[in-house]
């Protein structure tokens, strides 16, 4: 049983978002594909391969993309699919190893030094868990197998798409060192016009300074760090994930809302949706945020504690309702988001109204019921109307 020195697994989705909405559309698949905003201050959430061999890239611009890429397909991002598919991903990571940190949806890293009775080597592990994701949900998945968080997450990069890297601990500057100093950890514009400016160009050039020159230049913490980088030093551990502190949606506007009818319309979506969403992780909380940003980008946040944990979308709603008194609403909205903070438990006791008890949660838990039998929009409240002209560009969650 050898190869265990390298039991660090880093799991990275490709084009995650599109692959998801493959899965529902075949016919996407072989095309050049992005999901994100189609309007005006449209983003790029995921891109496809296809599409990035025009230049198409996350983040982008959606009218930049579409320049680069003029058959482009853009398709309009579901964020609670794409949440309901990354549990599935997830427990397909702790069918192996209960050590997984996740860093993203679609990306992790995985301890799998305790796995060395059951397999030979950590590749058999990152085949079978790539085997695993493509046979049970039809998903391609890049990893990255090293003896460090930092070079596992490398070799995943060079993995992709669809393949797997492992970096033995011996070969781990070899690798490194060929690698432009952009790679690293920490290295942005600002940092590598200074590395530059010492003639550093690679992993193996900055490998090659003095330590006490790159402090001078980058100070203590940036230059000590980036020299252990260089000289594959990253003790790191994979840090199992820590309990969601709080779980928020969000909304970015097409057209700014300069109506308070729409705000309200707007918020009743919000939190309709978030309500749904923390029933499905059989989660409460009890601080309930509602998030307000401007069009001149001013953001405003404010929040109010519930005796008693909730997790149902009419009793959100009207802790936002008492929020919405402290702000302004003659200024034109761009973005909206509703959190819920303190979380209990699942488990934990419900909150029961004092006019009617019960009756708004037995109403959440029938809603849920239809949802989850016929789809999410089969059921909602009557203001949210299908024929909405001004839904959002991107939504976050």
């Amino acid at each position: 049983m050898t190869g265990f020195g390298e039991s660090i697994i880093h799991v990275d989705m490709d084009a995650f978002f599109v692959e998801v909405e493959r899965l529902r559309d075949p016919g996407l698949v072989a095309k050049p594909v992005v999901v994100g905003g189609a309007g005006r201050r449209g983003v790029v959430a995921s891109a496809s391969y296809e599409s990035r061999r025009f230049g198409v890239r996350s983040a982008m611009p959606m009218s930049v993309a579409r320049r680069l890429c003029p058959g482009l397909v853009v398709v309009p991002a579901d964020h609670d699919e794409y949440q309901r598919v990354s549990e599935l991903v997830f427990g397909i990571f702790r069918d192996f190893t209960p050590i997984v940190e996740g860093l993203s949806l679609d990306e992790a890293f995985l301890d799998v030094a305790g796995l060395r009775r059951l397999f030979d080597h950590p590749v058999e592990i990152g085949h079978s868990i790539r085997q695993r994701l493509r046979a049970e949900l039809g998903l391609p998945a890049s990893v990255g197998i090293a003896s460090t968080k930092f070079v596992a997450k490398l070799a995943s990069e060079a993995a992709k798409p669809d393949g797997l890297t492992h970096i033995p601990a011996a070969e781990t500057l070899t690798f490194l060192h060929a690698l432009p100093v952009r790679s690293l950890w920490g290295v942005g514009e600002a940092t590598r016009a200074a590395l530059e400016s010492l003639g550093v160009e690679t992993v193996g050039d900055l490998a090659a300074l003095d330590t006490l020159t790159l402090v001078a230049r980058l100070g203590v913490s940036n230059g000590n760090h980036l020299a252990a980088l260089a000289r594959g030093e990253d003790p790191r551990r994979v840090v199992p994930d820590a309990a969601a502190k709080s779980i928020s949606v969000s909304e970015t506007y097409e057209t700014d809302i300069a109506s308070r009818e729409r705000v309200d319309t707007e918020l009743l979506r919000l939190c309709d949706r978030l309500g749904g969403r923390m029933r499905r992780s059989g989660l409460s909380g009890r601080t309930i945020s509602l998030k307000v940003r401007y069009s001149d980008f001013t953001t405003i946040t404010r929040s109010v504690t519930l005796v008693d944990p909730t997790d149902n979308s009419h009793e959100i709603r009207r802790a936002v309702g008492l929020l919405t008194s402290r702000l302004d609403w003659t200024r034109p909205v761009r973005l909206l988001g509703v959190e819920v903070g303190t979380l209990a438990e699942p488990g934990s006791p419900r909150q029961l109204t004092i006019e009617e008890p019960g009756k708004w949660q037995e109403l959440a838990d029938t809603v849920e019921q239809i949802r989850d039998r016929y789809g999410s929009t089969a059921i909602g409240p009557a203001r949210l109307t299908p024929t909405d002209k001004n839904r959002s560009t991107t939504g976050s969650d």
